[in-house]
């Protein structure tokens, strides 16, 4: 049997297993920011109404976060303050990055920067108020 080109590019790489998590107070609203803003991809949504259950929002060059509603305090098991996430995100493209989230309305935290160990990113905040860093550094390779 030999393989065929959908065998040999097939996508290997394994399914995220660190799922960094938020808590927003408009949930929706913040799905469509990260969308729209940032370009993750929505890949899955539970709740009903505004309520957000769990979502879940894929990164295009891997990984992803979860992220749901706000909830009373007293009955979340996994209470996490709105607006104090804070994540660095891996980009081939800061300057076009920055350029669609700022015109998404995206907060300037530190506008696009080349740094001392070889990236360049910049640091925005969303309508939540999470901190947002993009930039190439894709951290050192494993040994």
């Amino acid at each position: 049997m030999t393989a065929t080109t959908r065998d040999i590019t097939q996508d290997t790489t394994p399914a995220p297993q660190v799922w960094p998590t938020l808590r927003a107070r408009d949930a929706r609203a913040l799905i469509r920011f990260l969308v729209d803003a940032f370009g993750f991809e929505e890949t899955a949504v539970y709740g009903e109404g505004d309520r957000v259950a769990h979502a879940e929002l894929a990164w295009p060059l891997g990984g992803g976060i979860m992220l749901g509603s706000v909830r009373d305090s007293g009955d979340d098991a996994w209470e996490l303050r709105p607006g104090t996430f804070g994540a660095y995100v891996v980009t081939d493209d800061p300057d076009g990055l920055f350029a669609r989230a700022t015109a998404a309305g995206a907060t300037v935290v530190r506008e696009p920067a080349d740094t001392d160990y070889g990236s360049r990113d910049f640091v925005v905040r969303d309508p939540e108020g999470n901190h947002w860093s993009f930039g190439t550094y894709r951290g050192e390779p494993r040994r």
